[in-house]
């Protein structure tokens, strides 16, 4: 009969894990939830297509963790049932909103509801909105602890970022013990210095009990504990409960036999012997113990004065670490049992938070991008720049017109951006030590203010490269080590390098001049010109000034110019390109204009027709603004990859596929590209795998069909299929820009306010000699950042493109 039983309860366990809990609405459905007045958290949608397949998989696992609270998971297919206002064509497959009955309590872009986690953690966070306080400086919280005072405690939690797990864990306790106390969720550095967090730029979430409810008198502040463990649901819950544990239990048996909360919930336990003499005194030892090693360790106060109690005098100490025996000693000062406790604490702490951090950095879904991630790994580093110059208003025009090429950084030492790329930096450094004429400098703009302002610097980290009796030219390449050191070395190059005969062409354009350079760029472009008084010359040589370090450049203006263009469809000026030994040579012509024009047409004529994709040159490649025909690639030499590439070749060769920019990724040197596959499409194809992406006619990506042979007249028939809408987007680009993660705060703004008299005083003399309000500095976000760049030149490109 047991048995009977057991596969009974099995089957229906089964049963329970398989049904889901996510509900579909039909439009008369839809309209009864909304008079219920129950809460609902709601997706409309048309067709599951493969983009959105991940979030609806999040979503059917957020049905099941909701219901627990009350809460609706339901989706809407609004290809069978057209919803007013909801199931329109703008706001359709990327929206998800939050009823309360028919009243839309909040709406969320899906990118923002990524996963199970921000689903749940956002939805409560809305749904508690008039519980859970949100603070962002000392003053708002000072505020909150004021109206706590004799009524409730408080849970204070900081969250450096929503939506992941942490977030969710502290709105799941504000759920169940929001009626029991008052919770506060936080962002911003400023409360974290204010609870005493030394290092407040730290990305952990932190969580803090305010004991408010016992403080009498408005001018006492609420006394503060902190959680020291990794903020989860299982460790808030344990939290709590040890705030509402005695600070000290009173037993009268031996330590072996007392049973306390702290032993059920896993936290070590400290056991002191009090004698009838001196009673008084050990219950104050006891309770200053205890205060000090609140939330982390129990106290029991043992009276000997008891017949039960065993222990032998010359003990008057003990404790019990979780799941282990306990151990007597000789207590002889407080110092020494809070140092015994916090050792053995963090070392279980720092077990603890290895795992915590081999789990959460090896997932990549988790990292915000790359620059996240070698900020964290790298943030108990200590930077070395001893081959760096650090200049100062006094040292910087001397260092600037001393040396050939003077290279600097302008930083703020509080910027992630600007931390993870001085490692590269130095790196550069490092690798031309030795180099003659170049110098290697940098500014911080956080202590020097007036000179990033004098440069006009208003983006960070921006590097700029300085020459005696030339303007400073910005470098707008990617922040990498490979890059900068690839520029400075091809600044060395002059540009444009004057060629007086035919030969010396010759020699320029197969890379005898300069060989020792083919490796930073195989790409020679030469512009001719029938004398030197040609009007198009002056604006050629500014050109290649301000191309200075991204190309090598030559001028030939000579009367034997002609020859080089004879027989071809282009008259002089013109230019002539080298993408190589053996490649033949390409001439475009080259109409007199500004050299900004001059500039825009090199930068194009130097792309590939059916370029290899990387990180690196991306950016320059989406300026051109054409549909990408992107072949995936995961082996160059295998006999697959090399007919797809070939096949590709050939109607580009013919000139068939001039509307699009043909290109292919190769997934082991840019691993990145599955990555993309999966953005694209919501999974990974077999390889090779031909998509086509149209970024400007509203971001709709198709696959070529993995059945079918990828043959050149198959992909031509393809691609006509797809202009002629008879072939179905296979995913589509969230239409979205990146912002950044965070709010920018005026912090000065923010000192202002809380400590008025501050204001009055600002204004001293900085290290320059001059009196500056720092507010006068223009702070940016990315996107401002990269406003900055591109407006000092009209030629640059994006530096963070999203294919």
């Amino acid at each position: 009969m047991c048995i009977v039983y057991l596969i009974a309860f099995l089957f229906s366990l089964t049963a329970e894990q398989c049904f889901s809990k996510l509900i579909e609405d039909s439009s008369q459905s839809f309209m009864e939830r909304m008079s219920t007045g129950k809460t609902s958290f709601v997706y409309f949608g048309n067709h599951v297509n493969p983009t959105i397949k991940l979030f609806m998989e999040q979503l059917e696992m957020s049905a099941d963790a909701l219901e627990d609270y009350g809460i609706s998971v339901v989706k809407v297919n609004c290809s069978k049932d057209a919803i007013a206002n909801y199931c329109t064509e703008e706001k359709l497959m990327t929206k998800a909103y939050l009823f309360r009955g028919s009243e839309v309590l909040r709406n969320f872009d899906i990118d923002t509801v990524f996963d199970v986690n921000a689903i749940v953690s956002h939805v409560l966070f809305s749904v508690l909105f008039n519980e859970v306080r949100y603070v962002h400086t000392p003053a708002e919280l000072l505020r909150v602890e004021t109206a706590a005072k004799q009524n409730s405690d408080i849970v204070v939690g900081h969250i450096p970022v929503l939506g992941l797990p942490e977030h969710r864990a502290l709105m799941e306790a504000a759920f169940v013990y929001g009626t029991k106390y008052q919770f506060v969720q936080t962002t911003g550095s400023l409360v974290l210095k204010h609870m005493g967090v030394v290092d407040s730029s730290s990305s952990q979430a932190r969580l803090w009990f305010l004991h408010c409810k016992g403080v009498s008198r408005q001018s006492d502040p609420c006394p503060s504990t902190p959680m020291t463990k990794p903020l989860n649901t299982i460790n808030i819950h344990t939290f709590l409960q040890l705030m509402e544990a005695p600070l000290v239990t009173e037993a009268m048996l031996d330590p072996s036999e007392v049973d306390v909360v702290h032993m059920h919930l896993g936290v070590p336990v400290l056991y002191l012997f009090s004698q009838p003499q001196t009673q008084h005194l050990d219950q104050a030892t006891a309770q200053t113990l205890a205060l000090q090693l609140r939330g982390e360790v129990g106290v029991v106060l043992i009276h000997r004065n008891s017949p039960n109690v065993k222990t032998p005098l010359k003990y008057n100490a003990a404790y019990r670490l979780p799941q282990e025996d306990v151990k007597y000693f000789t207590l002889n000062s407080g110092e020494e049992v809070v140092k015994l406790f916090k050792e053995e604490l963090l070392q279980e702490h720092k077990l603890e938070d290895e795992e915590e951090d081999e789990e959460h950095w090896s997932d990549p879904d988790i990292l915000d991008d790359e620059v996240s991630e070698s900020v964290y790994r790298d943030r108990d580093l200590m930077l070395d720049l001893e081959s760096v110059v650090e200049l100062t208003s006094d040292t910087f025009q001397t260092t600037v017109t001393q040396n050939g090429i003077t290279v600097v950084l302008f930083y703020f030492k509080w910027d992630a951006v600007c931390m993870a790329f001085i490692q590269s930096y130095t790196e550069v450094a490092d690798a031309l030590e030795g180099v003659n004429g170049v110098q290697l400098a940098a500014v911080n703009c956080g202590e020097w203010t007036d000179i990033c302002s004098d440069q006009n610097v208003t983006s960070f980290p921006t590097v700029l490269i300085y020459r005696p009796m030339s303007a400073a030219q910005l470098y707008r390449g990617m922040l990498g080590t490979k890059s900068l050191h690839r520029f400075i070395l091809l600044s060395l190059v002059s540009s444009p390098t004057h060629l007086s005969s035919s030969a010396e062409v010759k020699s320029f354009l197969e890379g005898d001049v300069y060989s020792k350079h083919v490796y930073l760029t195989p790409v020679r472009v030469l512009g001719l010109f029938s004398s030197t008084h040609d009007k198009g010359v002056t604006s050629f040589e500014e050109a290649g000034r301000l191309l200075r370090g991204e190309t090598i450049l030559g001028l030939f203006a000579h009367k034997e110019a002609e020859q080089w263009v004879e027989g071809l469809s282009v008259n002089l000026p013109a230019l002539l390109v080298s993408h190589g030994p053996g490649v033949p040579y390409e001439v475009y012509s080259l109409p007199s204009s500004s050299p900004t024009d001059h500039v825009a047409l090199i930068q194009r004529v130097e792309l590939d027709h059916f370029p290899e994709l990387t990180v690196e040159n991306l950016p320059w490649y989406l300026e051109l603004g054409k549909p990408l025909l992107l072949l995936f690639i995961g082996k160059e030499d295998s006999t697959e990859s090399t007919k797809a590439l070939a096949e590709i070749k050939q109607p580009l060769s013919s000139g068939q596929l001039d509307s699009f920019l043909p290109c292919w990724i190769h997934l082991g040197r840019t691993p990145v590209g599955r990555s993309i596959l999966d953005k694209y499409l919501g999974f990974v194809p077999p390889l090779p795998a031909l998509v086509m992406s149209r970024l400007k006619t509203g971001g709709e990506v198709f696959l070529f069909p993995p059945e079918r042979p990828l043959m050149a007249k198959n992909v031509l028939q393809w691609i006509h299929d797809v202009e002629n809408r008879q072939e179905q987007p296979a995913g589509l680009i969230p239409d979205g820009k990146w912002g950044p993660p965070v709010p920018f705060f005026d912090f000065l703004a923010i000192m202002d306010q809380e400590a008025p008299t501050y204001a009055a005083q600002r204004g001293p003399k900085t290290k320059t000699g001059r009196r500056e309000d720092h507010r006068e500095q223009k702070h940016v976000t990315p996107n401002q950042r990269q406003t900055s760049h591109t407006s000092q030149n009209p030629q640059a490109p994006r530096q963070h493109s999203e294919l």
